[in-house]
Order: structure tokens, then sequence, then C-alpha cells
């Protein structure tokens, strides 16, 4: 498995839309090893493929929620080929969202608090699920990278602004 780079902002491709994958071949069961071994090593919960460069609908997630006996995250990694959100709730939740593609930085969104998702998974297999909680967090900000949007277009324009110089600030210092 290889680790990817990650695209960071303002870089083009996060605002490109991704395209279906026609079928999951084995081309794209390794993107999908890669992509978990990127986001692995970058410490995160959820993965586009977008961000790693590739503009196809693929999305790899791991809450790593719980620790086991010696003290390290339960992983359990879950592929996303061609997800779609068929259904969302009125009722929404807010949660304090960071990215990869955007290091270091977090700010309070709010989106539905349930979602109906349907995806093939890594070989092909049709899925269909009602999520909540950070999972259906999670998902939402993933599919929106998908489309070519980012958790920071969620947020005020002055959060927004500030955000970014921060970002941008960091930067310059490291």
């Amino acid at each position: 498995m290889t680790v990817m780079t990650i695209y960071e902002i303002p870089d083009a491709v996060l605002r490109e839309v991704a395209q279906p994958v026609d079928a999951v071949t084995d081309e794209v069961r390794t993107l999908i090893d890669d992509m978990f071994e990127t986001m692995y090593a970058a410490r995160g919960i959820g993965l586009a493929a977008t961000q790693v460069g590739v503009t196809k609908r693929v999305v790899v997630i791991d809450l790593q929620e719980g620790e086991d006996d010696e003290g390290k995250p339960i992983r359990d990694p879950r592929a996303f080929v061609n997800p779609e959100i068929l259904s969302t709730s009125d009722e929404t939740s807010k949660y304090n969202e960071g990215c990869l593609s955007i290091p270091e930085q977090y700010a309070e969104v709010e989106r539905p608090a349930r979602c109906r998702v349907k995806w093939l998974d890594r070989d092909g297999a049709v899925h269909e699920d009602e999520m909540d909680g950070l999972l259906a967090t999670c998902m939402q900000h993933e599919i929106d990278h998908l489309n070519g949007v980012l958790f920071i277009d969620h947020i005020s324009r002055l959060k927004r602004e500030m955000l970014v110089k921060k970002l941008n600030k960091a930067r310059r210092a490291a």
C-alpha cells in the first residue's frame, strides 16, 4: 500500500466534481487500500478520493471509536464507492469539523443529524443504510468533497476568511 499526497486548499482539485466509478475493479480496490493507508498516516477518520487527486466517487471512513486492551483505536474501515445521499433528517446536529485538506483548522458546522445513504462496497455489492451521529456527519462531509464542496463553505464568510488566514499564518511559520 502507498501513502498518497493529500491536497490542501487552495488546490483546484478540491473543487472538482468527482465522476462515478463504472465498476469496482482491482484498480479501485487498490485506490481504496491506498486511501486507508493515507488516512491512517494522517490520523484522519475520513478521506475522499478528490483529496488525493483522484476525481472518482470513492470515500473511506473509519471513525476509530473505542480502544482495545492496549489502548489503540479500534479500527472499523469502511469503503463507499459512488455514495449517494437519498434523504436527510429535518433534525440537525452541530459538530466541530476538521479536514485533512485544511490542516489543523476546525469550525462548528451544522448538518442534518441523520442521512440515508446508498453505495457500493469494495466488492461491488449495493448497500443502503440510515446513518446518524458522527458517521452521518463524516459521510456528508466526504460526499461534499466529491461534489467540490469543503466544510468551510458551510460557515460564514467572516469565519472562513479568519480560518484561511490562520492556516496561511501557520504555513508561513512552518
